[in-house]
């Protein structure tokens, strides 16, 4: 290159990096300045009117998916599926599959949820929120079935089962009469005892006015607990204590990972609380006298049921062997030191 075509280049160049910003712009630039935020620039042989109104980003939802997902039920009756089920066949599934944690009679076993009684309690200082004496709709209580339980096996329930315990449950409120058969057709007569008891609550947040100078010293705002309360807290944080020791030494224990999720997801919800008098994991007294029997009595009792415990705990779709693993893992949590 001469002296003078380079001089011409030079200022060229700096002729065009001196012009108006709007001037400089290629036809590429002007093009992406009239794309409204949020969208995708087109490109040189793309104009604007030519822009998809949708860019395909990702997959539409199959209806068999959202069916899945879309299982609400409203106090209406809307979304039920037909179906219906007895007070009688209910008490069979309940005493089944659900008895173990709420009690044969609703009264809930341990610490699990009471499903009846707690009539009158919701003025009390520490009501007693049931069914019957709390829910405001029966569809709540179906959908809750049929959503989550049993505990072990969520949304495993057939429509005529949910039903059925749904009237057993609200037979065991005194709602419905032992002979009753709920259907999609007669669920709406259902009335709740508690329903006038909710309705929309019409107060400001709070009574109090927003304080931003000459506030209360907030050293003399004290929190002051019942005598009932104080006790049920401090019990709560001791069993939370033996608990966290219980849950240490399971740490230590070497097991298949498989086994594992099983135990949790299977035998844990008994297990861990001593529902039904299930021996407690890593206790090592709830656990005395069946160490002193033979394994093979121990693997037969878990295989076959033993007073309260169905067989397998209830999951027969285990094999002999995982139900033999999750013995001996159990075990190993007292055996361990």
């Amino acid at each position: 290159m001469n002296k003078k075509r380079g001089l011409v280049f030079i200022v060229s160049s700096l002729f065009f990096a001196c012009q108006p910003q709007d001037q400089a712009q290629t036809k590429d630039e002007k093009a992406f300045a009239t794309v409204p935020s949020g969208t995708a620039a087109p490109s040189a042989v793309n104009e604007q009117k030519d822009l998809p109104t949708f860019y395909k980003i990702g997959n539409s939802v199959a209806p068999e998916v959202i069916a899945g997902w879309d299982i609400d039920i409203r106090p209406d009756g809307m979304g039920l599926p037909p179906g219906s089920g007895s007070v009688e066949y209910g008490e069979e599934l309940y005493e089944k599959k659900c008895s173990s944690c709420h009690g044969s009679f609703g009264e809930g076993e341990d610490q699990w949820p009471k499903l009846a009684g707690g009539d009158g309690t919701l003025t009390e200082a520490r009501p007693t929120k049931t069914v019957g004496s709390y829910w405001p709709y029966a569809s709540t209580l179906w959908d809750y079935i049929h959503r989550a339980m049993p505990f072990t096996a969520p949304q495993s329930l057939e429509d005529d089962e949910v039903y059925a315990i749904t009237a057993y449950v609200l037979y065991l409120n005194e709602i419905v009469e032992d002979d009753f058969v709920l259907t999609k057709e007669n669920f709406t007569s259902i009335k709740m005892p508690n329903q006038d008891g909710f309705y929309v609550d019409d107060r400001p947040d709070t009574s109090n006015t927003r304080c931003m100078k000459n506030c209360r010293d907030a050293n003399t705002i004290t929190e002051v607990l019942a005598p009932e309360y104080t006790i049920f807290v401090k019990t709560a944080a001791l069993k939370t204590v033996a608990l966290k020791e219980a849950e240490a030494k399971a740490k230590r224990i070497v097991v298949n990972q498989a086994v594992l999720a099983t135990y949790n997801g299977a035998c844990k919800v008994c297990h861990s609380t001593g529902i039904a008098g299930a021996p407690k994991f890593a206790v090592n007294k709830d656990w005395s006298s069946r160490m002193e029997q033979n394994k093979g009595t121990i693997y037969d009792n878990a295989l076959n049921g033993l007073n309260d415990m169905p067989a397998k705990g209830g999951r027969s779709d285990l094999s002999d062997e995982t139900v033999k693993a999750i013995v001996d893992y159990m075990l190993s949590s007292v055996n361990n030191k």
